[in-house]
């Protein structure tokens, strides 16, 4: 049965509360809140994309395969963010989200500060897991809280504005994470006070770490709005109820997204290495080309997605998000699945701007989609639930895929492109099927608990 919803505010520095059967509206307080979440989610996804131009000096000095590097990159990672983000969920349904969020940005920061500080692969993979325990804090109680702050005719755009935090965090990951590793590459170790001698890819974990401390700290000015409460509901077994009522849309959409997602992972985690085993670029190189292009037109596809879904919101399309998602994904089916396949350098970075454009335009619309699905009482954990299914699919696949059919398929490290191109078509064609078959029960589900 349907939860019985109240109006509550509980915290001395929330926002002025409204009635049940209003719409938040839009104020400076809101978008406060937005900015200083993308920042946590820019530190978020620099702390979780660095890997990815380390793949070479880890292998050398950890003496390890490019399956267990994908390991860190996706499972010991995605595991742990994905199955805690419920119990954390839980908690920001009947807490402060912002203190969830700050705790989670001081936990992630201090562990990839370990990381710099690890002498074998074991350490390495403990810290990578504590990355993703603090992360785990992030997603659902941020949507939960922009959901909030917004009314539903400029959520997409809101959320996108968030969103803009994973590329932004990518690409400055790609940037600094390529040109420290060279400066220090050329001028051999350096030698920190307490840490002694680090190698470059240990002084990139402290580098990027440390400062993700201050962003837990700037969460203190962001003001906690009031929400609808449950009177009775909000339970497990209110959230387990919801997803049984809903679940063919449930399903398809979260099923969809994270096909897509996926193929995402999969292409930011091994770009650099791609192009430096084909193209023999160095790793300064690599990281400015996939740096540059996620921060910017990456950056400009996010905030064109959720511009698209507001727009066809406004024509009457109540399947919006999922269209959006569907649009992104046929453009990556074409743009990422052909790029590794081309020998020429100024053709395949046309190409890869455009993947960036295509690889962002849906994820402002997915957040979306998972706020217009669940409840008021419920959001974060449903926001929650999606997410797990999003991001725990697409990061064990997304990585591992490549580097297991470049190890098993292909036997050939040479042949990561051909891996890429496969993994991208797979994934892309399943992720259209998925969300354009989910498009009406989508709607069905988002009008019963609107």
């Amino acid at each position: 049965m349907p939860v019985t919803i109240t109006v509550t505010d509980d915290r001395p520095d929330a926002v002025p509360a409204r009635a049940a059967s209003t719409e938040p509206t839009q104020s400076a307080a809101g978008w406060w809140a937005v900015i200083v979440l993308t920042l946590a989610n820019v530190s978020g996804f620099i702390d979780r994309q660095i890997l990815s131009l380390l793949v070479a000096p880890l292998k050398r000095d950890l003496g390890i395969t490019d399956t267990q590097v994908s390991l860190l990159m996706g499972l010991a990672f995605v595991l742990f963010s994905t199955t805690l983000s419920i119990p954390l969920a839980r908690l920001a349904d009947r807490a402060s989200r912002r203190a969830v969020i700050g705790g989670g940005v001081a936990v992630w920061s201090v562990m990839t500060a370990l990381s710099g500080v690890a002498r074998s692969y074991g350490q390495l993979l403990a810290a990578r897991i504590g990355v993703g325990i603090g992360e785990a804090a992030l997603q659902a109680p941020a949507v939960s809280l922009i959901t909030d702050l917004f009314p539903r005719r400029t959520l997409a755009r809101a959320l996108s504005v968030y969103t803009l935090g994973t590329f932004l965090g990518s690409g400055l990951a790609y940037l600094i994470g390529g040109r420290i590793v060279a400066a220090a590459s050329r001028e051999g170790s350096w030698l920190l006070p307490i840490v002694g001698a680090v190698r470059p890819w240990q002084a990139v974990f402290l580098a990027i770490g440390i400062p993700g401390l201050l962003i837990a700290l700037l969460l203190l000015t962001v003001r906690e709005p009031p929400r609808v409460r449950a009177t009775t509901g909000g339970s497990v077994r209110d959230l387990l109820a919801w997803a049984a009522r809903h679940r063919t849309a449930f399903l398809f959409v979260s099923l969809g997204f994270a096909a897509s997602a996926s193929v995402n992972y999969a292409i930011a985690g091994w770009l650099a290495t791609h192009l430096q085993r084909t193209f023999d670029w160095d790793v300064a190189r690599a990281g400015t080309v996939q740096g540059t292009l996620t921060m910017t037109v990456g950056v400009c596809g996010v905030l064109l997605g959720g511009w698209l879904t507001d727009r066809l919101r406004a024509t009457g399309r109540q399947d919006a998000p999922l269209l959006t998602g569907i649009i992104g994904a046929v453009g990556m089916l074409v743009c990422a699945g052909s790029y590794p396949l081309i020998d020429a350098p100024p053709v395949v970075i046309v190409l890869l701007a455009l993947v960036n454009i295509f690889a962002a335009l849906p994820w402002g619309a997915a957040s979306a989609a998972a706020s217009m699905l669940v409840p008021a009482p419920l959001r974060a954990q449903g926001v929650a639930l999606f997410f797990v299914v999003v991001n725990l699919l697409s990061g064990l696949i997304g990585p591992t895929s490549v580097a297991l059919v470049t190890d098993y398929v292909f036997r050939d490290a040479n042949a990561l492109r051909y891996a890429l191109s496969v993994v991208t078509v797979i994934g892309m064609t399943i992720a259209i099927a998925l969300l354009f078959a989910g498009r009406r029960a989508f709607v069905i589900a988002a009008q019963a608990e609107d």
